[in-house]
């Protein structure tokens, strides 16, 4: 019997809600599969997908990195998968190791890490644990929808609060401003800082690019709520779309600004591993009018392919498209008073770290 055509594949449409277009089996699976046009094929109607939350049951929380184009190397994500749906993730290809889809499985999903505020205190105790500022949200969103019932980043940050640990959070979620309680005098005591990330800020584009994930309107709410608290805010300009989003930058940095925010950062769009065709499909299914133009610009950002994953030009890109992005970038800062980010993260206060007591009703002598 002759191999299927791929010509042929049936394309999936989009489900209302959802990021990704298809399901497709991680890179660790040995076999795939994929529907063809036979003739008799009838496109049905995508059904909805319910999102399911399993326990995990990791042994340690604190993840760390030595890479040098963060300035942080240590991290806690309270969520494996995320349900923001954004199809540009790069964290979607992680639930390969799940034996699970870097697509729909990844935003449907999810597993919630339980344990992960007593795990944090139990790191936190350890004789030779040096405090260095932890990142809430480098892989996964710790304030997708599933927190506002789990209320795991809640409880670390009540961790990170108790025992003078600083932090930094990186969301798109309006839930940070629940914590404010929290954040907020431990931004007095330089101990937290805030990063909203706000690619677009036209509504109908962000229920595309982004399904689940808070309104543009709520995300600047956010960032005025978290800078009236005296929380230092950085708007995050990530990712940069080429023919997407990329004309909305200098807009999105000033209405950034005028809501508050110190601090912004911007990512050309990065598409590692399994990502590069989820985000093919996402982009023909949505954008068929100008996805070769997209992808052109990519790949001339990109050396010739759709992703660069050497350190120093996986976040930045090159060539004239992406150096042009920058000046544009840089430009806009000066103009609308924005920092680095890298400044922030170096004024969180390290000194003031004591860790917590073994026995949570002994307090410490030194108060």
């Amino acid at each position: 019997m002759p191999p299927p055509d791929p010509s042929k594949a049936v394309p999936a449409p989009p489900r209302k809600g959802r990021g990704a277009i298809g399901n497709p089996e991680g890179r660790y699976e040995r076999q795939t599969r994929e529907a063809i046009d036979d003739g008799w094929w009838e496109e049905p109607e995508a059904p909805a997908l319910a999102t399911t939350v399993s326990e995990d049951h990791s042994r340690t929380v604190i993840s760390r990195n030595t890479s040098p184009d963060i300035p942080f190397d240590r991290s806690i994500n309270p969520y494996r998968g995320c349900e923001h749906g954004c199809i540009y993730c790069f964290a979607r290809p992680t639930h390969a190791f799940l034996g699970l889809s870097p697509g729909l499985d990844f935003e449907t999903k999810l597993f919630a890490k339980a344990d992960a505020a007593r795990l944090l205190a139990e790191e936190l105790r350890r004789p030779r644990y040096r405090a260095q500022p932890i990142m809430l949200g480098a892989n996964t969103d710790p304030y997708q929808p599933v927190e506002r019932k789990r209320r795991i980043t809640r409880a670390i940050l009540e961790v990170l609060a108790a025992c003078d640990h600083p932090v930094a959070i990186a969301t798109k979620s309006a839930l940070v401003v629940r914590d404010l309680d929290i954040l907020a005098p431990m931004a007095r005591r330089k101990l937290a800082s805030v990063g909203i990330s706000l690619t677009t800020l036209d509504p109908a584009l962000a229920r595309v690019m982004e399904p689940r994930a808070a309104a543009p309107a709520k995300r600047l709410a956010a960032i005025r709520a978290a800078a009236d608290a005296g929380v230092p805010v950085t708007v995050m300009a990530a990712p940069i779309i080429p023919f997407v989003n990329d004309q909305e930058l200098e807009r999105i940095l000033e209405a950034a600004a005028a809501a508050g925010a110190s601090a912004a950062s911007r990512v050309l769009l990065r598409l590692p591993l399994e990502l590069k065709e989820l985000f093919e499909e996402w982009l023909r299914a949505h954008f068929p009018d100008r996805a070769e133009r997209v992808l052109a610009c990519v790949r001339d950002c990109r050396g010739g392919s759709l992703y660069d994953a050497r350190w120093g030009e996986r976040m930045r890109g090159s060539g004239p498209w992406a150096e042009l992005l920058h000046k544009r970038f840089d430009l806009a800062c000066r103009r609308f008073g924005l920092a680095s980010p890298a400044l922030t993260t170096r004024a969180l206060d390290c000194t003031r770290f004591r860790p917590p007591p073994a026995d949570p009703r002994q307090r410490s002598l030194l108060l």
